[in-house]
């Protein structure tokens, strides 16, 4: 592979920006991507609508927008290992994902098959 660590990370920056706004009908504030090791960390920030975090405020309505948005992400888990394949030519193993209803971030963390910040240095 001739691209760089830099280069690659913000690849996958601009197609799961796409992805989101194709998939879940909006897209994020701002992606940050980072590769380490066997793994691509991605930060997705300015997620929720200000009527979710309206019902975020009691436990129940937080439980709730955690639990739809979970699964709309797990609902496209297919497609974004296809993106991340086609960008570093390496499977995913592994996906996680969280979202913080108090920041409105989302963190997702795909495991790969090898060591891709090795294979970019």
């Amino acid at each position: 592979m001739d691209k760089t660590k830099g280069t690659v990370e913000a690849e996958i920056s601009k197609a799961l920006t796409h992805w989101e706004k194709n998939y879940l009908g909006r897209g994020s504030v701002s992606v940050k991507s980072d590769i380490l090791r066997d793994m691509i960390i991605v930060s997705l920030r300015g997620i929720l609508t200000p009527a979710e975090y309206s019902v975020c405020k009691d436990k129940k309505g937080l439980l709730t927008v955690k639990e739809n948005r979970n699964s709309l992400v797990e609902s496209g888990v297919e497609e974004l290992k296809r993106i991340i394949f086609t960008i570093t030519g390496m499977e995913v193993l592994s996906f996680y994902t969280d979202l913080s209803t108090q920041t409105g971030e989302r963190v997702m963390v795909f495991k790969l098959s090898g060591d891709l910040q090795y294979q970019l240095a």
